[in-house]
C-alpha cells in the first residue's frame, strides 16, 4: 500500500528544506514527505494526486507568502482533501491570524517559528494529529476507478468489460457524489463533462475510451504478435478456451481471439453447480479465470478484445480478417463463436438498453438492485442462475416465463432452488410487452398469455434470456448452415443435399469438420450440439484430435 503523504508548504528554501528534514527523520518511514515552494505549485501537487487517489494526511503550511497566503492556500486545498489535517507555521505576529483561521479553514493546529528543538514543539502535535487522522480516515482505492452515471449505456458498458474480464476496479457515482463530479469536471477540462471517466494508479486518465484502448491500457493483449499460427480459434468461450487448453497442450502454435472476454455466455453465470468435478459449483467468472491462466500457461495467444470480422480460404490455409484491418493465417481454424441473446421486440426495450434493461446476467449491476423488484424474462439455466443470485439483493425477483412450468427447459436442480427462494416468483404463461422510463427503466407492461390481461408494473431492472441466435454470419457465405445459422459438421454435412458440390476431398468430413476441409465448429455454435458448458469444453477438447488428423494429410 502506498505511503500517505505530509505536504510541506514554504516560499523560503532553507526553512522548507529543514522542515523536511526533520519531518523525514520522524515520520519518513510511515509517510511520503513532499514540499512545494509556493501555492500554486502546491495546488499544483494536490491535482496530480487526486487524480491518482493518493492519500494526503497533512498539510503543513507557512502563513506569510508572496502570492497566497497559507491561509489562502489551505482554503482552496481542503476542497480536494477535506478531511486532511491542517497545520500553520506562524511567526508571533501572525498568531492573531492563526486564530481567527480556526474557524476559517478549520485549522487544526498552529506551530510557532522556530519549531526547535522539534521533539518537544513540532513531533507531538503532529503525532496526534496523524493518530487522529488514520483512526477516522478511510485509505483510498489504489486501483483503477471508474466515474459514470448509474444508468448511462456507455458506463455500463465499461462497467460490464471490466467485470467480465475480471479487471478489478471502484465504482464513483457522479450523480450521488459532489467530491467524484468535482473530480470529473477537472478531468474533462474545458471540453465539457463526458462520462465515463477512468482514473488510474498512475495519475492518468481515459475519458469514453473505446474496449481496444482501454483493454491496452489495462495490459490486456489484443494484437497478434504473429501473422502465422497452425491453430486459430475464433471465440473464447467454454469450447473455445477448451480447444485452446488441448490444442496449447499438445505443442500447437495457437491463437484465440475473443471479441469481448473469455467465457462467453457462460462467464456470465453467477453459479455453474453440475459442472464435473466442482461438487459446491462455480461461477462462470471462476470457470473462464481458471481456463484461460491454463491456455496461457500452455503458450497460446490470446487476442481480447478483438474481433474476427471476415474469413476467406486459400487452400491448405485459412485467413481470418480482424477488427483493426490486420490479418492473420492458419493451417486449422476452429469456429467456437457461440451465440448471442436474442433480442426482444417489444416497445422501450431498445431505447432502455443498458439503462435498466440488460441481455443476460450483467453481474455489474446486481448490487444496485438492493431492495427493489428485478423481473427475469427466459426459463433456460441462465436465467436460473441469475435468479438464484438477484434474490440475494433484490427485494423480489420476478421470472416470467412463455412456457407452462420451468421444467420445460431447466434443469431440475435448478427448479428445485428456485421453488425454496421465498422472495422468487414464477409467472408461467406471461411476456414482458413494453418498458417505460426517461432517463432510465421505471416500469414494464406484462401480459398474461392465456387472459391477454397487461398491467403495468415499476422494475427496477430487466434481464432478457429470451433464446440464442448462433454468431456465425462471418463464415454465412463459406459454411454450411441450416436454416437458423447453426453450422453443420461431419454428418450433418455429409446429409445436406449439396454435400457432393461444397466438399472437395475423398474423404468424409470428420465429426467437428464444417463443409470446408480444415475448418471445424464446436460448441454451441454447431448444429445439434448439447447447450451444456461441459459438452462445450468436450467438443472444444475433442477438436484437438481432429485438427491433427488434418494437419497430417495436408
Amino acid at each position: 500500500m502506498a505511503k500517505p503523504i505530509l505536504l510541506v508548504l514554504d516560499d523560503e528554501p532553507h526553512v522548507l528544506n529543514a522542515v523536511e528534514r526533520d519531518l523525514r527523520r520522524h515520520f519518513g518511514r510511515d509517510y511520503r514527505i513532499l514540499k512545494a515552494g509556493s501555492g500554486d505549485e502546491a495546488l499544483a501537487t494536490l491535482r496530480e494526486l487526486k487524480a491518482r487517489n493518493a492519500a494526503v494526511a497533512l498539510f503543513l503550511t507557512d502563513q506569510r507568502m508572496p502570492g497566497m497566503t497559507g491561509v489562502e492556500f489551505l482554503r482552496q486545498a481542503i476542497q480536494l482533501y477535506p478531511e486532511t489535517r491542517r497545520v500553520l507555521l506562524t511567526a508571533y505576529a501572525d498568531t492573531e491570524v492563526a486564530i481567527q483561521s480556526i474557524n476559517e479553514v478549520g485549522l487544526d493546529h498552529y506551530i510557532l517559528k522556530p519549531w526547535d528543538p522539534p521533539e518537544e514543539k513540532l513531533y507531538p502535535v503532529l503525532d496526534e494529529l496523524l493518530e487522529e487522522w488514520r483512526a477516522t480516515v478511510e485509505m483510498p482505492y489504489e486501483g483503477i476507478r471508474l466515474a459514470g452515471a448509474l444508468w448511462s449505456p456507455q458506463t455500463h458498458a465499461i462497467k460490464e468489460f471490466l467485470s467480465r474480464n475480471q479487471v478489478p476496479y471502484q465504482w464513483l457515482d457522479v450523480e450521488a457524489n459532489p467530491e467524484t463530479e468535482a473530480v470529473v469536471v477537472e478531468a474533462c477540462g474545458v471540453e465539457g463533462v463526458r462520462l465515463p471517466v477512468l482514473f488510474f494508479p498512475d495519475g492518468t486518465t481515459l475519458i469514453q475510451p473505446d474496449a481496444t484502448v482501454l483493454a491496452e491500457k489495462v495490459g490486456m493483449h489484443s494484437r497478434a504478435s504473429q501473422p502465422f499460427y497452425e491453430v486459430a480459434i475464433i471465440g473464447g468461450g467454454p469450447a473455445g478456451l477448451g480447444a485452446a487448453v488441448y490444442c496449447g497442450s499438445e505443442g500447437l502454435h495457437t491463437v484465440l481471439i475473443e471479441q469481448h472476454a473469455t467465457g462467453g455466455q457462460a462467464g456470465t453465470s453467477s453459479h455453474i453447480e453440475n459442472y464435473l468435478g466442482f461438487p459446491k459449483g462455480l461461477s462462470g467468472a471462476e470457470l473462464a479465470r481458471r481456463a484461460t491462466s491454463q491456455a496461457l500457461r500452455f503458450g497460446v495467444e490470446i487476442l481480447v478484445p478483438r474481433a474476427a470480422v471476415g474469413v476467406r480460404v486459400e487452400q491448405p490455409y485459412k485467413f481470418v480478417q480482424l477488427s483493426d484491418g490486420s490479418e492473420i493465417s492458419c493451417r486449422a481454424l476452429v469456429l467456437a463463436t457461440g451465440v448471442t441473446t436474442r433480442q426482444l421486440d417489444a416497445p422501450g426495450i431498445e431505447r432502455l438498453t443498458g439503462a435498466g434493461v440488460y441481455y443476460g446476467a450483467t453481474l455489474s449491476e446486481a448490487m444496485h438492485c438492493r431492495g427493489q423488484d428485478v423481473y427475469l424474462v427466459g426459463g433456460a439455466n441462465s436465467a436460473g442462475q441469475a435468479a438464484l443470485y438477484f434474490a440475494r439483493f433484490a427485494r423480489r425477483v420476478v421470472m416470467v416465463v412463455r412456457a407452462t412450468s420451468l421444467d420445460v427447459g431447466m434443469s431440475h436442480y435448478l427448479v428445485s432452488q428456485i421453488a425454496e427462494v421465498p422472495n422468487i416468483e414464477v409467472w408461467t404463461r406471461h411476456s414482458v410487452v413494453a418498458a417505460h422510463g426517461e432517463q432510465k427503466l421505471e416500469a414494464l407492461t406484462i401480459r398474461n398469455n392465456d387472459t391477454e390481461e397487461t398491467r403495468d408494473l415499476p422494475a427496477a431492472a430487466l434481464f432478457l434470456f429470451i433464446g440464442a441466435v448462433p454468431h456465425t454470419g462471418l463464415v454465412a457465405d463459406m459454411v454450411l448452415r441450416n436454416r437458423a445459422g447453426f453450422i453443420l459438421t461431419g454428418p450433418d454435412v455429409m446429409a445436406d443435399p449439396s454435400y457432393r458440390q461444397v466438399w472437395p476431398l475423398k474423404r468424409n468430413p470428420y465429426l467437428l469438420e464444417t463443409s470446408v476441409p480444415g475448418i471445424f465448429a464446436a460448441g454451441d455454435t454447431r448444429h445439434g450440439s448439447v447447450k451444456r458448458v461441459a459438452a462445450a469444453v468436450g467438443e472444444g477438447g475433442a477438436v484437438v484430435a481432429l485438427v491433427h488428423q488434418y494437419l497430417r494429410s495436408v
